[in-house]
């Protein structure tokens, strides 16, 4: 016996209905929730990184094909390691990312980099000849090169010590600084008052002027 045409009717319009229905997304497998909407962002992702994180991200860094000159030579410096978080909609919101900022001396460019802890993959990139804010070890290596130094040691008076290290780029072009990483050394007594400037090429490990802070 045929069905009769009413029951056919709302069965074919059910079955449209079914088709034009958006069909539900499963979520993501991983340890971070991926999510449209900020509110509701996994708070564990605004963590300082692990140490195994920053392991990872260095390697994964450093294994990128771009950076491979880089990765070869071996000069270059890690400035910083942090963790990075975007807000929907952009495709990587939900994920685990460190910002990564590192100077590679052999070429003299900045290598910003956002890398995808969960994908193990460099997600963003970005190569240019700025200079980025001085390293604590280049701090601590521009101090100690420049107190081995004798013509700093025989500008100093007794009691003067490193009040600062500040990044250095020189404006002359026929400075060194001009085109090569360089910090700049404040000296000073107990008093706070600044003696002489020593500035040191960070890339020989040199100091290139010996300067009196009154004429700094």
């Amino acid at each position: 016996m045929a069905a009769p045409k009413k029951v056919v009717k709302a069965a074919k319009q059910a079955k449209a209905k079914q088709k034009l229905a958006p069909k539900s997304k499963s979520k993501p497998a991983g340890k971070h929730r991926h999510t449209a909407d900020v509110t509701e962002a996994d708070p564990s992702l605004f963590d300082p990184l692990t140490q195994g994180e920053v392991a990872d991200a260095l390697r994964t860094l450093t294994e990128d094909r771009r950076l491979g000159s880089m990765a070869k030579v071996g000069r270059y410096r890690i400035i910083v390691t942090e963790p990075l978080v975007v807000k929907p909609p952009h495709w990587m919101a939900g994920h685990r990312l460190a910002r990564v900022v590192a100077y590679d001396y052999s070429s003299d460019r900045a290598v910003d980099a956002c890398v995808d802890l969960d994908a193990g993959v460099v997600a963003h990139l970005e190569l240019s000849h700025g200079q980025p804010m001085l390293s604590r070890d280049e701090e601590a290596i521009a101090i100690s090169v420049a107190m081995a130094d004798d013509r700093v040691r025989d500008k100093l008076a007794l009691g003067d010590m490193p009040h600062m290290t500040m990044h250095y780029w020189g404006r002359n072009p026929n400075e060194m600084a001009y085109s090569r990483r360089a910090a700049a050394v404040v000296f000073g007594g107990d008093d706070g008052h600044a003696t002489i400037v020593a500035v040191v090429d960070l890339l020989d490990n040199t100091v290139t002027q010996v300067v009196p802070a009154e004429l700094w």
